[in-house]
This record gives structure tokens, sequence and C-alpha cells, in this order.
């Protein structure tokens, strides 16, 4: 599987961006996507995924209310819509897939596959 996002850019404090993942290759019903994130000089932290076959979201605690992440299962495509950007979302952000069950942002599974990131740049 080849996961390629696009979507990043410059925006104000307030706006919105609206990040895509688009995967080559077959996805199951058992896996899980998602959106990571690294801010310069920390560590890629999880940000948001997305149950593949039944919708089941989650998020980081920060981003709760302001991102919203979906799927377009017809197209293997993902999604992160996100608004009221803060300068503290800056960061490239990276799509990615688990499979058979796995859980995305657990400390004990790591993902798959991993897409090129996106940068997202938020000015104040």
């Amino acid at each position: 599987v080849q996961l390629q996002a696009c979507g990043g850019g410059l925006v104000q404090a307030g706006g919105s961006l609206r990040l895509s993942c688009a995967a080559s290759g077959s996805i199951f019903s058992r896996d899980a996507m998602g959106w990571f994130r690294q801010a310069p000089g920390k560590e890629r932290k999880f940000v948001a995924s997305i149950n593949w076959r039944n919708g089941w979201t989650n998020y980081l605690d920060s981003v709760k209310g302001r991102f919203t992440i979906s799927r377009d299962s017809a197209k293997n495509t993902l999604f992160l819509q996100m608004n009221s950007l803060k300068p503290e979302d800056t960061a490239v952000y990276s799509c990615a897939l688990i499979r058979d069950g796995g859980v995305l942002g657990s400390r004990t599974a790591s993902p798959n596959y991993w897409g090129q990131g996106t940068e997202v740049t938020v000015s104040s």
C-alpha cells in the first residue's frame, strides 16, 4: 500500500484546511487509518484515527471539536478537516495505516504503512 497525502499549506489562526490521503492497494475492514503530526524539534504525535469498517474515531484531546477525521471507503481516501486552527497546530502531518485490528496511537502498535508528510503552517 502506498499513501499519498496532500492539502497542507499556510493559513492564519482561526482558518481551516482539509488534508487528504489517497491509498493505493487494498484496505480491509479490520484496518484503521489516521493522522500523526510532528512539530519542529518535537516527537511525532498521534492526532486522529478512524476504523475503516465502522467509522469509529479517536482524537488527540487538543484537537477534539476542531478536527474531524473521515474516510471515503469507495475511493480509499482519508480526510482530516481542520477548523479553528491555532499556531500550535503547525507541524508536518502524515497519514498512516495499521492492519488487522491494530490501534493507531497505541504505545504497543506501530503503523504498517506511512504516507509522506504534508506541511501545515498556522500564522498568528
